[in-house]
């Protein structure tokens, strides 16, 4: 056996062949791995082109997460929603702004009986700045509705628009696919995301970097019509300012195409018809923003947008015009350019706009899509646009009275402009009942034809005579009263002005304010019976009230000498008391003496009780009764008395000192709620609106109020205020402004010549001069002149002169707090005349004002809310949907349930047997039962009285002329309807309360159907949506 030899280089032979085997071993790994990159890079190429081309992961993916953004109308407010922030879309329907109008509501008494819930998944979306995904409105506004759910009125935003995708003609269809985007109704690819444009995409990321570098001017668009809507329906100012608010529009709009599922040929047609109603297309003059494709081709060139489409849809053009058709595809075509610049394109830019368009159809009819004859028909044809100035955008809106009160009450409930308020999503219920209103209005419209007239029976003594009734407004209003509200459901005149003598006015009503002064008489005897009836005889006896405060004298002396002492008994008593109906006395009041006459003399004999004096509506007993409730009220303040008695008590001084600083801060808080949260300008014209237009008056509080006012400013101010045959020689003026200059009186000084509390001058001069102050501020600062106001007292020599004027602003005092009450029972003025002349309607009222107090009568004295709108429902079917109703209030108590008892008692009296007696038996319920009526009447005659220190007038003009019967109608029922004439033409007529009662009689066939027991008015509410129903649908 051979034996091989060993040597000692063997091993390094073999170590020198190891290198060359392991780096091929490296190589083919390395080889091996960049294979597998390859082809795993082709694999995701492959994919990625497959995705592109046919979206399915994405398809399937979005629309799984989509499924799960849902939202759902549940009760009570929300605590899970989100609302846009900003975006046009979303600012024009209301969207943005319903978190201050929610809050805004429930101030004003609302509540939320229903609103969306988020899902958690849609919460945190939103959360991360995504618009919410749901079919959106391409037309929205206002929608109001009677209160049986008829319509009142409708504007829907845009006017004109295609109601389905089908109903677009093709030609127009491939106009706007053709520009904008020309595989978005690909039927080839099911699957695909309507937001983006790959290739499209890609060009716009390249020219944006070019741009970036300077290499390019122009940056290419990459927005597809899907993320076009989103911009300028969401992003704010509907702009892109940044990359990143590009990507918020495409996932958006991602999201939201694969909201109904997978497939999206169905979004995609969505899309195309969303963009063609809802385009932006700049605004018009005279008519604001303009959207959408059919209100563009009518504001921009007067075209209707139904003729425009037959044109362009050949199923239908066969036969029209060439030239037609080439001028409304010449339109459509330039408006789908403008688009990208419509503020340009539709004002500046209308030659280059034109150019653009030849080119555009050109391009199109390269391309197949239109006919050569159809593009030369086009390119012929100009675009005329319309001239705003020849022809105006009108919007007429219908001037009716019912739509009137419920649109402009709505705006005001609102806060928002009528333009606003029509472009709200919002429907809105009123109280009104259309049809019977509408049947009122056109009673009272028939009522100018003499003939008419002469039917109803308005021809007579104190009525009306054939020439004049044309000449008479007519105001009427009903209430219907239910367990939580006062609901109006008519309210309407025929004046045919937007103007509501109802609500607006400040009228002179006449002896209606005997019921205001009878229930304030009630009250006060009502509070001393509660205040005394539960004495002994003993301790009654020995209570002595002052000598001048005659009711309490009377209260007592009736407890003592009555067994009966419950409330029932006493108030009929108090309206059995006699006055006496003598006109030959002399009261001072209001600063000086006057005289008051009953209108008829057979009565200045009598001595009426407070009964028959309402029944029979007589002046003078109401005059002294007046002044029995000021002087009780004086008196009933034991340091107010005092200031009358001993004019030498050593302690006067010193009780003045405390009631000055004491009674002076109660009156500037008093004053310091009747002007908070008004500016300056509005502080002043409450002020100057609530006194009397005299030369003085007028005079002393602009000097003391603007001190620094121009002698031309004084002079302008007094012209506007003065009645015309007041006016001054401009030597008067000149004469009265340096009159009343600064420091020509002292602060006590100017309040009396202006017959105001000197600390009302004196709180609004310093508000005009600190508005930020704070009513502490304003108290630290006044501790002078509260001092000041009460002080002046005791400078004069004579004591009767003392006297008079402490006594003229004691009663503006007095009247102050009697104010107070009337105001509870929704007088609608801030102040009162300080004059027993206001027991006859000197301080004025207002029809409907007039007509709550009947109410709170009927309704046992609890006031209840008056309620004119229904439900509010915004955004029905959106994600932001939400209803709302007036709260459901229990109401307030604001007068005992025996005062209310007595008082309407005294009404019916009226009706049977005293001035309103001509309504007795004239309504009935339709199985012949008399329906319960009572009321008061009231003749305003409102004039310019020029009269001497005496009382006496020397001059009169008429400035109005008035009747009232506020009224109650069975047990729910109540309201007003007043005559009116206005100006100096009222010297003309001698009509009385005769006069609406006449007309209330006439009208009894048209409100007896309504007026029938559980006929709720025939008015029913319709806007109820089920709780908790899916709202995923658009």
């Amino acid at each position: 056996m051979d034996v091989i030899p060993h040597s000692e280089h063997t091993p390094a032979r073999l170590k020198d062949q190891q290198p060359e085997v392991r780096p091929l071993a490296k190589r083919r790994w390395r080889w091996l791995l960049w294979l597998l990159l390859l082809v795993l890079f082709c694999a995701t190429t492959a994919a990625v082109i497959y995705e592109l081309r046919t979206s399915r992961l994405q398809s399937r993916e979005l629309s799984r997460y989509a499924a799960t953004l849902t939202y759902q109308l549940e009760a009570g407010p929300s605590q899970a929603v989100r609302f846009p922030e900003a975006g046009p879309f979303d600012q024009r329907l209301g969207y943005t702004r319903l978190p201050a109008l929610l809050a805004r509501l429930q101030q004003q008494h609302f509540v939320v009986e229903q609103q969306t819930q988020f899902s958690s998944a849609l919460l945190n979306y939103s959360q991360h700045g995504f618009f919410v995904p749901y079919t959106e409105k391409t037309r929205a506004g206002l929608s109001l509705h009677d209160c049986r759910a008829e319509p009142i009125y409708e504007h829907f935003y845009p006017q004109r628009h295609f109601a389905r995708f089908d109903d677009i003609a093709p030609q127009i269809l491939n106009t706007l696919l053709f520009i904008e985007n020309r595989t978005l109704l690909d039927t080839d690819q099911p699957l695909a995301n309507p937001a983006v444009d790959w290739p499209r995409f890609a060009k716009a990321a390249l020219s944006q970097v070019g741009r970036a570098l300077e290499l390019q001017d122009d940056s290419a668009g990459g927005s597809t019509l899907a993320t076009q809507i989103e911009k300028f329906r969401h992003s704010p100012g509907g702009m892109t300012h940044s990359a990143g608010e590009k990507i918020r529009q495409m996932i958006s709009a991602s999201v939201r195409a694969y909201q109904l599922g997978p497939h999206t040929l169905a979004a995609r047609r969505q899309v195309a018809l969303s963009y063609l109603n809802s385009v932006p297309l700049a605004a018009a003059p005279g008519h604001g923003e303009v959207h959408g494709l059919g209100d563009g081709l009518w504001i921009w060139f007067g075209a209707e947008l139904e003729r425009v489409n037959t044109l362009l849809d050949p199923t239908q053009n066969a036969g029209l015009p060439l030239a037609e058709q080439g001028l409304a595809l010449r339109r459509v075509m330039a408006l789908m350019i403008a688009q990208r610049r419509p503020s340009y394109y539709l004002f500046a830019g209308r030659h280059e706009l034109e150019t653009m368009t030849d080119s555009y159809l050109r391009l199109q009819a390269e391309a197949g899509l239109i006919a050569p004859a159809l593009r030369d028909a086009a390119l012929a044809e100009r675009l005329n646009f319309r001239d705003f100035g020849a022809e105006p955008v009108l919007q007429r809106v219908e001037g009716s009275k019912l739509l009137h009160a419920s649109r402009g009450r709505l705006a005001g409930l609102l806060g928002l402009s009528y333009y606003e308020l029509d472009r709200l999503d919002l429907q809105a219920e009123t109280t009104l009942n259309a049809r019977l209103q509408q049947e009122v209005s056109h009673y009272l419209a028939q009522l100018a034809n003499p003939d008419f007239a002469r039917d109803i029976g308005l021809y007579g003594e104190r009525l009306l005579s054939p020439e004049k009734t044309a000449e008479v407004r007519y105001s009427f209003t009903l209430f219907e009263r239910d367990n939580n509200s006062f609901k109006v459901r008519v309210q309407t005149d025929n004046t045919g002005q937007p103007f509501d003598i109802n609500e607006s006015s400040k009228l002179e009503l006449g002896s209606t304010a005997k019921l205001r002064v009878l229930t304030t008489y009630l009250q006060l005897v009502a509070e001393l019976h509660r205040l005394h009836a539960g004495k002994t005889l003993p301790a009654l006896r020995e209570l002595a009230p002052h000598p001048n405060d005659t009711l309490g004298r009377w209260a007592i002396d009736y407890l003592v000498n009555h067994p009966d002492r419950s409330l029932d008994a006493m108030l009929t008593a108090a309206l059995e008391r006699r006055f006496s109906a003598s006109p030959h006395e002399r009261f001072f009041t209001g600063g000086g003496l006057h005289t008051f006459a009953n209108f008829r003399k057979e009565d200045n004999g009598r001595r009426p009780t407070l009964t028959e004096a309402l029944r029979e509506s007589i002046n003078l007993p109401f005059i002294r009764l007046m002044r029995e409730l000021v002087r009780h009220t004086l008196y009933q303040d034991e340091q107010r008395a005092r200031l009358l008695t001993d004019d030498r008590d050593p302690q006067r001084l010193t009780y003045l000192s405390r009631f000055a600083d004491k009674e002076g801060t109660v009156f500037l808080r008093r004053f310091w709620n009747k002007y908070q949260g008004k500016t300056g300008e509005e502080q002043l014209q409450v002020f100057f609106d609530g006194l009397r237009p005299l030369r003085s008056r007028l005079a002393a509080a602009h000097r003391y109020l603007l001190p620094h006012a121009e002698l031309h400013e004084f002079t302008a101010f007094m012209r506007a205020r003065l009645p015309w045959d007041h006016k001054l020689s401009d030597h008067q003026l000149e004469k009265l402004y340096h009159q009343h200059g600064p420091g020509a009186w002292s602060l006590p000084d100017q309040g009396y010549i202006a017959r105001v509390h000197p600390l009302e001058l004196w709180l609004l001069g310093y508000l005009r001069q600190q508005p930020g102050a704070s009513f502490a501020d304003a108290v630290a600062a006044s501790a002078e002149q509260r001092q000041e106001v009460y002080g002046w007292l005791f400078k004069t020599r004579h004591r009767s002169a003392r006297d008079s004027r402490m006594r003229t602003m004691l009663e503006i005092e007095v009247f102050s707090e009697i104010h107070e009450r009337w105001q509870q029972l929704g007088f609608p003025f801030e102040q009162l005349v300080p004059s027993l002349a206001t027991a006859i309607g000197s301080s004025g009222d207002r029809p409907a004002a007039l007509a709550e107090l009947v109410g709170i009568i009927l309704n046992e004295g609890v006031r209840l809310p008056v309620v004119r709108i229904n439900s509010l429902h915004f955004a029905d079917r959106t994600p932001y949907e939400v209803h709302l109703a007036p709260n459901p209030s229990r109401g307030q108590r604001v007068m005992q349930k025996e005062v209310a008892a007595a008082l309407r008692h005294a009404l019916s009296q009226v009706v049977e047997g005293g001035t309103a007696r001509r309504l007795q038996g004239s309504f009935s319920l339709n199985d012949g039962t008399p329906l319960v009526l009572g009321g008061k009447t009231g003749t305003g005659d409102n004039r310019i009285e020029t009269v001497t220190r005496y009382g006496q007038v020397i001059r009169s003009q008429a400035r109005n002329r008035t009747a009232t019967f506020v009224f109650y109608l069975g047990e729910r029922h109540f309201g007003t309807l007043t005559a009116y004439v206005p100006g100096e033409q009222a010297d003309n007529f001698r009509f009385t309360s005769a006069l609406p009662v006449q007309v209330l009689k006439g009208m009894e066939p048209i409100l007896r159907p309504y007026l029938q027991p559980g006929a709720q008015t025939q008015c029913q509410r319709q806007f109820a949506a089920s709780e908790g129903s899916p709202r995923n649908e658009g």
